[in-house]
Parts: C-alpha cells; structure tokens; sequence
C-alpha cells in the first residue's frame, strides 16, 4: 500500500522561487509560507506562488505561531546567503557580516519547526573556511559552540599609519567612543573626497558642491574644545579643510588631514559594531604599529554540524555538490546541498538519478532556439507577446513554451555594444576582440571570460548569473540574451512571470536554482518520507 501524502514545505530566502517552483512541479507538495528579503524577488514570488504566508524578513517568523495555523512542516527549504568573515575584513566593509548572521535563522528555523527533512543550498558556504561566525557574549555560554575548533583571528582597529601616541589606551577607554562618531552624512562627505585624493580637480569640483553643509560642520567641530585625540584630529582637519575652500593651497597637506581623522572614524565605527554585535575581545593589542583586536571565530560547517547531528535534534547530514546539466538544465552549474534527515528516517538519503551526461545533454539551441523570430523589447512594461503554436519543437522547449511570453526584454543595445556583438562568433568573448574594440576598459586583461560572452547553440551555456551585467550575447542575433532566454537557460517556463526593474529581474533570474533541479531533489526526498509513511502504516516505526 502506498500512502498519497501532499507534504507542507516552508521556503526561505527564496528568492524568485526557483526551490519552491520544483518542488511544486511534483505534484505532491503544499507550499505553505516562504520568506524572501529583497521587494521585487518576493513580487515576483507572490505573483507565482500566492501563498498566505509571504514574509519579508526570516527573523521575525514565529514559527510556534505558524505551525497552529497551518499544521506540521515536512520539509525546510532554502539557500541562506553567506560572506566570509575573513573577506569582509581585508575588504575594509563591515566586520560582523548579516548574511552569516543568516545562517543562524535558518538553524533556528529547522531547531524550532523540527521537519523530517530540509535541503539547504548555497554554492559554496560549507566548502570554504572563510564562512565563519565570531564568537560573542552569549556563545561563551554555549558548550557546544565554545568545544568547537576555535581560531584565533586579528580584526585591525587603527592602522599603523593612523596610529597617535596614547592610541591603545584611547581604543580600550569605550566609554566616550560613541560621542566622537560623525553622523552618516557628513562621513559620506568626507569619504568622497577623500576619494578624489589623486584628483585635485575633481577634488575641487566635490568640495564646492556640499561647501555650505560642510563649511557649518566643519565650524561645528573646530569650535569643539574636547581634549579627546579624536576631536583634535578632527579640528585639525577642520582648520586645514576651512583654509583650503578660503584659499587652496597645500592640497597634499589637506589631504593628509583629511586621511588622519577618516581613519580614526573608521576605528570608531569598528569598535562601535563590535560593540552593537555583542562580539566578545579578548584583547586590544599593538601589532607592527597598528591597533588590532582579538577575536575567536567557528566555521559554519562546524556550527551547522555540532547543532543540528546533536542532541536532541539528531538530524543525519548529507554533502554533495550537484551540476544542474545532469538533471536537464541547459547548462553548467554546480550548486552545493546539505540535506538533512530526521531520526525517524530509517534510511540513508540517496542522489536523484541523473537524466544527462556532458555527452548527452541539453543545449542552448533546445532551451530558446524557438525564440529567435520574436523580437525583444528593451522596456519592462512591454506587453506579453503571443506565441503561436509550433511542431517540431525539442522536448526542453515544448516543455517551457507557453501560450504568452512574457519578460522577453533586453538591455538596450549602444553603437559600442553593438560592434563588439557584431565582431564576436560564438563561443567568443571579450577577449577574442580586437584591442581598438577594448579601449573603454581600464584594464581589459583583467576582464572574465564571461563578459561578452556569445553563446554557443549547440552547446550547453556556463553558469547563467546577472547575464545582464555580463553582457552575454545570443547565439547568433547581435544583442543581449532577453531575461525570458536566462530564465529558460534555468528551465523557467514561460508561465513564470518575473517582476521588478530590468537589473532585478536579471538578478532574480542569474540567483534561482534550476527548477529541474530543484524538482529532482524534491522528488527525491519525497520518496523517502512516502516510505517513512509506508512503514507507519505498516507498522515498521
């Protein structure tokens, strides 16, 4: 006997909903709440799916609460995005970056719902030590996460060119740091000139522009008479700065000045986030001339592992990295699964069965051949186009076409554009043009392969991210590949209707996972709760 069961999935960070979208094509799933941050992802969402509960931000889902409404989850679903620790800091951005944060929600989410089963997607978060948590206040209390394998990590404050004499003890005093912060405004200000520091007239150009605003800020803080090291870097500037727009003179002393106290606020705004996010220091120390703090950090493999196989959760976990080309996506690329499955599972998770090899698989010609005769538009409020029927179509094609096309828009195409398509053959790229046809580039040896990129019909494309930005070209008409072509390169059919600006939809698009993909994961957990609920009735549990 076997038990027909329509599962209740949630969905989160979902994107356009390429996840939500496959496992809906099966058949036997409820989607019964998504979440997805960015407005015109969860437009298009809400147009496609019209489920009741659509929120907006995962941290303020009650999962307690929803669960009376709409009754047991089966199954978690998503791809929280992540950045490593270690690239947000050399990259100067912030240092506590929200989207590992992320990960935490989603660890929440399946703590508190307790599904049979989740998948979490994401192309690279467990396979990189840079994807980690810092520890803070409230971790010391966990023995779970304190008995991990911990890293010492280094977290520059001051540089050591900004370095002061007393600037240790001034950094460890926290007291008064918040009182030296400039508001956000006049920061921006600053940093932009700063900014124009190898250009003394653009410099010029950007100082007249906010000259009244800053002129009153700068009297503002040169009329100051706080003895803080961060108020007398600050009045320094301040009379150099007021001096120049008088009368410019020692450009290079100005913007020396103006170096000075922009790294001492950055020093503060540092201290000020590690302070907001709770992060436990261990200690402020002088290294080579400059303030650095110590931080332990765990990887999120580790912190997703120890949680989840642990007590009392006891999900079994599975890593794999998959390549949407072997489930029928026209194209090359991998996405990394963790799945996850309850205790009450008496079986290891099996991969679904690949369709295709790199032998015999889908091309681009089988995904958008049919679409060469419709002329795109480059407007967004263009209206659908009717498709007329048509024999003879390859099986990805007939699959996908619909009655109505909609989002078959491109971006414009400019006399500079257009030479580069009209020289490129397919299967080239930027690379392949002629040097006077690269002059627009500052360093045109430093392009990627996948700029101006023109497709191959025949074959299967790269991995299909914001092709609008990378400006990949259509096989064989010299313009841009239509968000509707993308969104077949990912096997959306034409019934899927994106919202947005043009960039956003490009972006929902270049984001999804493959919806034959996703469909082949869904079915493949699907299969093993059917015999979950088999053996139930059968009295095997």
């Amino acid at each position: 006997m076997t038990l027909i069961k329509t599962y209740h999935i949630i969905d989160l960070f979902a994107g356009a909903g390429g996840l939500s979208l496959g496992f809906r094509q099966t058949g036997r799933i409820s989607i019964v709440a998504a979440a997805e941050l960015a407005p015109h992802a969860r437009k298009t969402y809400k147009r496609n799916f019209k489920i009741k509960h659509l929120y907006s931000d995962v941290r303020t889902i009650d999962y307690a609460e929803l669960q009376n409404e709409v009754g047991t989850i089966d199954i978690v679903i998503g791809g929280p995005p992540c950045q490593g620790f270690s690239n947000a800091n050399r990259q100067h951005t912030s240092i506590i970056n929200m989207n590992n944060r992320l990960v935490k929600e989603y660890v929440r989410a399946i703590c508190e719902l307790q599904p049979t089963a989740f998948i979490m997607e994401n192309v690279a978060m467990l396979r990189s030590e840079t994807h980690r948590f810092i520890i803070d206040e409230s971790d010391l209390d966990d023995d779970r996460i304190m008995g991990m394998n911990l890293k010492d990590e280094r977290i520059e404050i001051l540089p050591a060119r900004g370095a002061f004499e007393g600037a240790l003890a001034f950094v460890k005093d926290s007291s008064s740091h918040s009182a030296h912060i400039w508001s956000e405004a006049f920061y921006k200000t600053i940093n932009t000139l700063y900014r124009f520091r190898a250009n003394q007239e653009k410099f010029n150009l950007s100082l007249e522009k906010h000259r009244t605003s800053l002129l009153a800020q700068l009297k503002e803080l040169h009329a100051s008479n706080h003895i803080a090291q961060a108020w007398r870097t600050d009045v320094s500037m301040a009379e150099t700065l007021i001096a120049y727009m008088e009368q410019p003179s020692d450009f290079a002393d100005t913007i020396q000045r103006i170096e000075t106290s922009l790294l001492m606020q950055r020093a503060l705004r540092r201290m000020k986030e590690l302070a907001n996010n709770n992060i436990h220091l261990f200690d402020y120390h002088e290294e080579k001339g400059a303030i650095v703090a110590s931080v332990k950090t765990y990887s999120i493999r580790d912190y997703i592992k120890t949680i989840l196989e642990g007590a009392p959760y006891g999900y079994t976990l599975y890593e794999n990295t998959l390549n949407a080309l072997h489930y029928g996506a026209p194209q090359k690329r991998e996405r990394f699964i963790l799945v996850g499955l309850s205790k009450m599972c008496a079986e290891e998770y099996a991969l679904p069965k690949k369709i295709c090899d790199e032998n015999n698989c889908r091309t681009v010609r089988d995904a958008i051949g049919d679409l060469e005769s419709i002329t795109s538009s480059v407007s967004v409020d263009s209206d659908a186009i009717e498709l007329p029927s048509q024999d003879g179509l390859p099986e990805l094609a007939r699959t996908l076409r619909g009655k109505l096309l909609y989002n078959h828009v491109s971006t414009a195409t400019r006399d500079t554009a257009l030479s580069r398509f009209k020289a490129l053959k397919e299967g080239q790229n930027f690379h392949d043009l002629d040097p006077k046809l690269k002059t627009t580039y500052s360093n045109a040896e430093r392009t990627q392969n996948t700029i101006y990129m023109r497709l191959r019909y025949d074959e299967p494309c790269g991995t299909v991210v914001n092709v609008r930005k990378s400006m990949w070209i259509h096989p064989v008409l010299d313009r841009a590949v239509s968000i509707r072509e993308a969104a077949r390169l990912q096997t959306f059919p034409d019934s899927f209707i994106f919202e947005g600006t043009k960039d956003a939809q490009y972006q929902q698009v270049g984001n999804a996972v493959p919806p034959v993909l996703a469909r082949a994961l869904a079915q493949s957990l699907i299969d093993i709760l059917d015999r979950k609920a088999d053996n139930r009735v059968g009295g095997g549990d």
